[in-house]
């Protein structure tokens, strides 16, 4: 039997990329997007549902929460795989800092409304977090807007280093009802990903030097669908953080810190 899997950011990228070889293996997948046209055509592509939400819109989040419960009753894996880099500070519409609400608040307010279907599903609940983490982050809960000495590729670190949080938090609140967490590092990936921004980032990731540093979306995708496809307890260890499909062991510090994952946890459930 087919299981559901939903999949955020998979108009393009990592998230078109495993959907597709989801898909190919028999998977009901669900394609989530921000784009109207292309979430579309990889929905249409796939034959597979689809549904528009803008992250940097709350409200957009909480439609698509209901959208997505209203249809699956059970939702077997979530991989809340969309996010970005940035460019100048702004906030959202929800008064957010938007680095921060894109990569963090949005799929945090989206899991836990979607908490229903994924303990019906014992659904394993993937975050694509990213080693920006490590190299970038300087992670601040009395200033998780980003307020202070703001940079794009800081903001985008504490972005990622709070989906890791997020996954560990996620886990010892709610592994024994039947829910899986894990956060993995896809790697430098070729896609439209720092498209928003003015970082250095840019110029990695759109000119000819991304053929020096970078990986395909294909390849990235092979651990988002490892993950998918595998066994809680077997496969991986749920609650940790991943790299090259082995535990990572050069983390930020702060990424490990369970008292700071539950201060999180509690100040974003305040925001939302």
């Amino acid at each position: 039997m087919s299981r559901t899997i939903v999949i955020t950011g998979a108009s393009d990228g990592i998230g078109a990329a495993a959907a597709r070889k989801l898909h190919a293996l028999g998977e009901q997948v669900v394609v989530v997007g921000r784009s109207p046209e292309r979430t579309a055509a990889v929905a249409a592509e796939l034959g597979a549902p689809h549904f528009v939400a803008d992250f940097a819109e709350l409200a957009q989040v909480r439609r698509l929460a209901d959208e997505l419960l209203q249809r699956f009753p059970e939702i077997h894996v979530l991989a809340n795989n969309a996010g970005g880099i940035m460019g100048e500070r702004s906030l959202t519409v929800d008064g957010y800092e938007r680095t921060f609400q894109v990569n963090h608040l949005a799929p945090f307010l989206l899991t836990t409304l979607l908490l229903p279907a994924l303990t019906a599903g014992r659904a394993t609940v993937i975050q694509t977090a990213s080693q920006a983490a490590r190299v970038f982050a300087r992670f601040d809960i009395d200033d998780l807007q980003n307020a202070r000495g703001y940079r794009a590729d800081r903001a985008y670190g504490n972005g990622k280093l709070a989906n890791i949080l997020f996954t560990r938090e996620l886990q010892r609140r709610y592994g024994d009802e039947g829910i899986a967490a894990v956060s993995f590092h896809p790697g430098i990936v070729a896609t439209s990903f720092a498209s928003d921004t003015n970082h250095v980032m840019r110029w990695i990731y759109h000119t000819p030097l991304r053929r020096l540093f970078t990986i395909s979306a294909e390849r990235a995708a092979d651990d988002l669908v490892w993950l998918a496809q595998g066994t809680p307890g077997t496969t991986f260890v749920p609650g940790e953080y991943y790299d090259a499909r082995r535990i990572a062991t050069q983390v930020n510090p702060d990424s490990v810190d369970p008292v700071l994952a539950e201060q999180l946890w509690e100040r974003s459930a305040a925001m939302v």
